[in-house]
């Protein structure tokens, strides 16, 4: 049995595309990963454990190779009861930083 050009070339895509899926999906638990760690050093609740895609684009590491930038967003509460929202900013599979607003300030 022999393939055709375009049978061995839409195989390849459709690999393509998995191998992809499978890349971000790792990206995204490690942001995850990532975001409870900071939960518990810095004392914030994850809220829903989980991280939402917020904005992808290609971006230079610092050895100059180009790596895929995602934004992502979750939701955590400092008190328990108000919802606010975080980031989390993945160049490749390197955490770039956490993103959350500072505690209010009490004055007594």
């Amino acid at each position: 049995m022999y393939l055709s050009l375009g049978e061995v070339l839409a195989m390849l895509a459709v690999g393509g595309v998995c191998l992809h899926f499978f890349a971000a999906t790792r990206v995204r638990e490690l942001a995850l990963q990532q975001v409870a760690r900071a939960s518990q050093r810095d004392d914030f609740q994850l809220l829903d454990q989980s991280v939402h895609i917020q904005r992808m684009s290609l971006s230079r590491d610092q050895g100059g190779r180009w790596r895929i930038w995602r934004q992502y967003r979750f939701d955590y509460s400092l008190d328990g009861v108000e919802r606010r929202q975080g980031h989390v900013i993945m160049l490749g599979k390197q955490l770039q930083s956490i993103v959350v607003s500072e505690r209010p300030r009490v004055i007594h």
